[in-house]
């Protein structure tokens, strides 16, 4: 699997509609990249399904964005996404990361 959209002009990272284990090293991988250059924005517009281990993969990522002092946002969040986020109680550790 490649990696996922990254937009170097404004370092949003475009996620797919499943976002499954077998995407988490990609994941993983494009999310260092783009938190390296600066300040991310994690597009999930798409998203349909997620598992759980990407919504901490996510929540990780956020931390390190937070590590080295840059913004780090999810933006454009799915009902499901919400969802999982609400149901796995992490809405609190999220509420400053979702927009839109």
């Amino acid at each position: 699997m490649g990696r996922f959209m990254v937009s170097a002009e404004h370092n949003v990272v475009e996620l797919p509609a499943v976002l499954d284990l077998d995407a988490i090293e990609t994941l993983r991988d494009s999310l260092q990249e783009a938190i390296e250059r600066g300040p991310v924005t994690v597009n999930s517009a798409a998203f349909e399904w997620v598992s759980t281990n990407a919504i901490f993969m996510l929540l990780s990522a956020a931390e390190t964005a937070r590590r080295y002092e840059s913004q780090f946002v999810v933006a454009a969040a799915t009902e499901p996404v919400k969802a999982a986020i609400a149901r796995l109680g992490l809405s609190s550790e999220f509420a400053g990361l979702l927009k839109g």
